[in-house]
């Protein structure tokens, strides 16, 4: 054979390798999934073109990327829906019915469930996660500590801070952790490497939690020198060196999985000072903007190191604004976290857990795009099976559609057409096409009316048709009577058979409760109502 023609089947040969490595990388993408904490709806300028705080590196990634416009966390507080983005299941399927958990609660993801990140493992994926975790970790304790609740301040002392902790972030699925424990106004405050704190928490230690407003977190042991403002450049800068150090691999068929939860802009409010005074409108926006660059950072580091295309970026968060970034105070301003939504964190209402969500991969996704598809965190696991082309087993990832239908522009394919929101206090909503019930007279969290404050006489139930009233202002309760009666017919069903999506019923964990005990002040007022 003649030379040249040799070295034309060797190339052509080159060639066909580096397709089907490209195709190989293409199907098994990076994952960062970065989850902020408490970062409202209308905090990102792209979502909001009149908010007040700028955001141009969630700007780009949506420029580059799709945003996700209808996207909602599993619950409208932390814990519950980082157990949902975590198992593809709804949170109140568990034992956690209302509330969060602490810093030293005990581990709330079940024995022997599959999780993303064991997923992926499974899959030839490096997984790593870095930052908050509060999912609950089994410190080893000298005396009592509350299973399901945060921390008495008596409590903080009963544990040995020198031993292992049992049943974190490891245990579920990752081959290496970075971070704190919980929400960072928790105790312990230090930082845990695996499963070991980093320094010893010697020290009693709170944090400011806001200039503006003043205040300290909760009282506690820390680490020496461990300050609040110090946390999120501390996350930022080992995921970059993860990102730094596992690109070569991902290039060569050894993709990695980074779960980023950040502590920002969750209180305490403390942006760095080189962030302090950058936005010009609030402690609160700083931090937002610090965020912002964190996320810049990781997005630059993907195109440095060569992997920017075939690296799927998630941004979102865990729920709504708090209350406590002064929703008065930004108002004044002309900035609304919530955008148009009612509420903020802690409510039943949009404003609760309707969520920034954005994506990039350039390898699949056009830029620009925007989708309209009703979306949960819970959806996560269910999208990586797909894109992974695998199939999940019956019992796992229950409440979990894959969004990859809509990442390809598939407007016709099979998706999410009904989601159930649930509030810190148990309060729960379902929501199918537009239609969204209530099955609380209240906000079910901490905005007005609170529960127990509704007025006198009001419905015992609210209805809202979302495309006409994203607000949630005119209650339809009494004018629909039967589309109320069909969506709680269905959320009985979801709740009973212990999952949303197809396949062989599951139990849940305890006996559901569906409403809550409706204050005496109400009319018709009735007890709780409780579903196996």
């Amino acid at each position: 054979m003649p030379v040249t023609m040799r070295l034309l089947l060797l190339l052509s040969a080159l060639s066909l390798l580096v397709q089907a490595h490209s195709l190989r990388a293409a199907s098994r993408p990076n994952i960062i999934f970065i989850l902020c904490d408490d970062l409202g709806y209308g905090d990102v300028h792209c979502l909001n073109p009149e908010g007040k705080i700028a955001t141009p590196h969630l700007d780009r990634l949506a420029a580059e990327g799709m945003i996700f416009t209808d996207a909602h966390s599993g619950s409208s507080v932390c814990t519950p829906t980082r157990y949902g983005l975590m198992t593809g299941r709804y949170a109140w399927r568990t034992k956690l019915q209302s509330g969060v958990l602490g810093g030293l609660s005990p581990r709330l993801i079940e024995q022997g469930r599959l999780t993303v990140p064991s997923f992926l493992k499974q899959n030839g994926y490096h997984t790593a996660c870095v930052g908050k975790w509060h999912l609950g970790m089994n410190w080893v304790r000298t005396g009592e500590v509350s299973e399901l609740s945060i921390e008495k301040p008596n409590q903080v002392k009963n544990v040995d801070y020198s031993q292992p902790i049992a049943n974190g972030p490891t245990s579920v699925g990752f081959d290496s952790y970075f971070g704190i424990s919980a929400s960072l106004d928790m105790v312990p405050y230090c930082f845990i490497e695996n499963d070991r704190v980093v320094a010893h928490p010697t020290e009693t230690t709170k944090i400011p939690m806001n200039d503006s407003k003043g205040g300290f977190s909760r009282e506690g042991p820390g680490s020496p020198g461990f300050r609040g403002e110090d946390v999120l450049p501390s996350f930022t800068q080992r995921a970059l060196k993860i990102i730094e150090e596992k690109a070569a691999a991902s290039k060569n068929g050894k993709p990695f999985f980074l779960y980023m939860p950040l502590n920002s802009p969750h209180t305490p409010i403390v942006p760095n000072p080189k962030w302090r005074g950058k936005s010009g409108l609030s402690l609160y926006a700083d931090f937002v903007m610090e965020t912002d660059d964190a996320i810049g950072q990781i997005m630059t580091a993907t195109e440095q190191n060569g992997i920017s295309k075939d690296t799927l970026i998630i941004v979102t968060s865990d729920n709504g604004c708090s209350p406590s970034a002064d929703f008065p105070l930004h108002l004044s301003k002309g900035h609304n976290p919530s955008h148009n939504l009612r509420g903020h964190k802690a409510d039943i209402y949009d404003g609760g857990h309707r969520v920034p969500f954005i994506v990039r991969w350039p390898a699949k996704v056009q830029g620009g795009q925007k989708t309209s598809q009703l979306t949960c965190l819970t959806d996560l696991m269910a999208t990586a099976a797909d894109i992974l082309g695998q199939k999940l087993p019956d019992n796992a990832a229950e409440d979990s559609f894959s969004f990859l239908p809509s990442l390809q522009g598939q407007k016709n394919a099979a998706a999410r057409s009904n989601i159930i929101h649930h509030s810190i206090n148990g309060s729960f909503a379902i929501r199918e096409v537009s239609l969204k019930l209530e099955l609380c007279a209240d906000s079910g969290g901490w905005s007005d009316p609170r529960p127990g404050h509704a007025p006198k006489g009001s419905p015992e139930s609210q209805l809202y048709d979302l495309s006409i009233d994203i607000g949630e202002q005119t209650n339809l309760i009494s004018s629909k009577p039967e589309a109320a009666a069909k969506l709680e017919a269905l959320l009985n069903k979801q709740i009973s058979e212990g999952r949303s999506t197809p396949g062989a019923a599951q139990k849940n964990a305890v006996d559901v409760v569906l409403r809550k005990a409706v204050s005496s002040t109400l009319k018709g007022a009735k007890g709780k109502k409780t579903i196996p």
